[in-house]
């Protein structure tokens, strides 16, 4: 007995057999919502078959892929556009600090580093006991600085005078070097802090938009898979009624 085809698809118009289809009522929401954009006169008892079921699910699939990928590309085209801009170029400290540096500047540094080292408290030292020394035992008949060293005061007055201002002129470039070493510091922080907040962006656009997305995929899969699966043991309990039926009443010859 052939199943007569008395179900009129709300879709597309045809006729199809009860088997080939579902109702309104057993889709889920998102099919629900998809078949009453396009068909707003269908009813809760309204017949879709399996093919404009399958059409409305492909094409929700490609609005979501769609809609993820634009999303994607806003986000990365965001972050070019940040990444590209000239006030988060960084700089190398060492080389623009060092390939500026003059005569003068080189010679305050190389005497500021020697004043503030062992080897310049060892030699002054030196310098200063051989000065005595000489001035009260008269070595060699030398005494051109006696005692309480008048000239030792003077020379030591000298040195700590223009000592004094060398060591200022190398403090001051070390403090230009905070300067940019800080700047530097804050462009970089900037870029960092950029690229961390548009990486949370984009893991908040995975958990909260995507993955979700995927889940709802993955529904529909699995709503496609139960109806194969309907199908298939519909046709073969159609198979097992034919045989039983050829085994109950065999054909004469």
């Amino acid at each position: 007995m052939a199943i007569k085809k008395n179900q009129i698809c709300a879709i597309c118009g045809n006729r199809f057999t009860i088997m080939e289809g579902l109702f309104l009522r057993d889709l889920s929401e998102l099919l629900k919502e998809q078949v009453l954009k396009t068909n707003s006169f269908a009813k809760e008892s309204s017949f879709i078959c399996l093919k404009d079921l399958q059409k409305l699910r492909l094409a929700h699939m490609q609005t979501i892929i769609d809609q993820d990928l634009k999303i994607d590309r806003e986000m990365s085209d965001k972050l070019k556009k940040e990444m590209s801009k000239d006030t988060y170029v960084i700089t190398n400290i060492n080389e623009t600090i060092s390939g500026k540096r003059t005569t003068g500047q080189k010679l305050a540094d190389a005497v500021a580093k020697f004043g503030g080292s062992w080897g310049f408290i060892i030699a002054f030292t030196v310098i200063l006991v051989v000065w005595m020394t000489i001035n009260i035992v008269h070595l060699f008949g030398v005494n051109f600085d006696p005692y309480p060293f008048i000239l030792l005061n003077l020379f030591l007055s000298c040195v700590a005078a223009v000592q004094a201002p060398i060591i200022m002129m190398s403090q001051n470039r070390q403090a230009d070097r905070d300067r940019v070493d800080s700047e530097n510091d804050y462009k970089t922080n900037m870029k960092s802090e950029m690229e961390i907040r548009l990486l949370h962006e984009k893991l908040d656009q995975m958990n909260e938009v995507q993955w979700p997305h995927i889940l709802d995929m993955q529904k529909m899969q699995i709503e496609v898979l139960s109806e194969i699966e309907n199908e298939i043991q519909s046709l073969k309990a159609s198979d097992e009624k034919k045989h039983d039926r050829n085994t109950r009443h065999p054909s004469r010859d």
